[in-house]
């Protein structure tokens, strides 16, 4: 029997041709396995003459491994290391298959188990599955991309927290001096935290007043300078720093910490200081914010002053307008000429309507 079915998994099918074993798997219904099977069958008795296809054998975690290495060369360290888990999930269910064997209904099935956390967290393993089989394709070392029939799953879209001013004092009032001058700088320059983490002393101009600040979130992933004038409370940080700083050292921030791999004590920028914003929330007792928040609050405040979206584009280092604007939350004050007019010409509709003898409207004052 060519095609058989295993309980819990699916259907696959199994058959020998000119000496040769050919198997895939996992099918949803014995129909699916029998129409794999009748292509694959006509894929090899075709003849000789036909075009070379791409090869489709690669090893899905092979697959995954090329992939990642690209990220870990040509994207930030935080897309790298959140690629990372996500693709430790995947090689977990499919590491054992070529990509050839994995089918659109696997994925499907793996997305609805990812939907149980929520529809955002199923959407992104869509679009990193995706990139990963598209990687594969252009790369040819794979014929398909098992996800292209797969399309997103409906999430509620919200309005991300952006603290007030006060509660960012509060915070940075219960930090410590170094902790300080870390959210400080981030505030001050917009800039990502990966940016400031890698910010060098060689970057930082006293005599021009301004920071260069490198980032990878560009097209292609190479590594792009933008500079950014310094503001006097962020000069007055960083000559501080400078000054009593132990300059042997390349980086305005650094710690020691021990090292996972050889097991030794090291020196190094920070990465990921993830905890380090939770702890001073609590301490300051505000509701959490993390560090992008800090650069959403200060490109809203440049909006809300009117400064030119081109401006702040450039600012925060975005080559599209679109990524600007979904950092600007304020309601700015053309929204609120706007709504002031609206209010201005209902009232004298309501007005002229009660002159005319119909019923009038009464505003009830509500104490808050």
């Amino acid at each position: 029997m060519s095609v058989y079915s295993i309980k819990g998994k699916g259907w696959r099918y199994d058959f020998t041709l000119a000496g040769q074993r050919y198997t895939a798997a996992w099918f949803k219904t014995k129909g699916k396995a029998h129409a794999a099977e009748a292509e694959k069958r006509k894929e090899i008795i075709e003849p000789p003459t036909r075009k070379t296809q791409t090869p489709t054998d690669t090893e899905f975690l092979e697959l995954v491994n090329k992939r990642l290495d690209h990220l870990r060369i040509h994207n930030s360290e935080k897309h790298y290391s959140d690629s990372c888990y996500r693709a430790k999930k995947w090689v977990e269910r499919w590491g054992h298959l070529v990509c050839g064997q994995i089918t659109e209904d696997m994925i499907e099935d793996f997305v609805k188990e990812r939907a149980a956390v929520s529809n955002h967290t199923a959407n992104r393993e869509i679009r990193c599955l995706r990139a990963t089989f598209n990687f594969g394709l252009a790369k040819k070392v794979i014929e398909k991309n098992p996800t292209e029939g797969i399309e997103f799953l409906p999430v509620r879209e919200t309005v991300r927290y952006i603290p007030p001013m006060a509660d960012i004092i509060k915070v940075i009032s219960v930090a410590d001096r170094d902790s300080q001058d870390y959210l400080w700088t981030i505030r001050e320059t917009l800039a990502r935290v990966s940016e400031i983490n890698h910010l060098t002393w060689p970057d930082v101009g006293f005599d021009s007043r301004s920071v260069i600040l490198w980032t990878r979130k560009k097209k292609g992933g190479n590594l792009t300078p933008r500079k950014i004038p310094m503001t006097e409370r962020l000069f007055q940080i960083l000559w501080r720093r400078y000054s009593q700083g132990e300059l042997d050292k390349p980086w305005v921030f650094w710690h020691t910490y021990w090292s996972a791999k050889t097991g030794e004590k090291c020196e190094g920028p920070y990465g990921r200081r993830k905890k380090l914003l939770k702890g001073l929330c609590q301490k300051a007792a505000v509701r959490y914010f993390q560090f992008h928040a800090l650069r959403h609050s200060s490109a809203s405040i440049m909006d809300n002053a009117n400064v030119p979206l081109g401006t702040i584009q450039r600012i925060l280092g975005h080559s599209q307008r679109r990524s600007t604007e979904i950092y600007l939350h304020t309601l700015g004050e053309a929204e609120r000429q706007a709504m002031a007019v609206f209010e201005r010409a209902s009232e004298k509709s309501l007005t002229q309507v009660s002159h005319d003898g119909e019923p009038r409207l009464e505003l009830v004052a509500v104490n808050h």
